[in-house]
């Protein structure tokens, strides 16, 4: 997006969701988003990716970590 095309009511809108605590920026970022696109083509989106997560998971591509694993290295990290 071209900075001389925002209008004032964008600016100020995007200074005031930039002041909001991490999660709540993430829901409006989903509402935001969700009224862009419609849910079928999110669903569809969320869709094709997982499969390609699924195929780099069966082709070695990556490797999962076990969630005791990676709880216990957050834990090491935090103390």
């Amino acid at each position: 997006m071209q900075d001389h095309a925002m209008s004032r009511n964008y600016r100020e809108i995007v200074d005031q969701a930039m002041k909001l605590p991490p999660r709540e920026r993430a829901d409006l970022a989903d509402a935001l988003w969700t009224s862009v696109d419609t849910p079928e083509s999110v669903a569809a989106a969320w869709d094709e990716e997982i499969q390609r997560r699924i195929g780099q998971l069966d082709s070695s591509e990556f490797q999962s970590v076990p969630f005791e694993e990676v709880i216990a290295g957050l834990r090491a990290k935090l103390r």
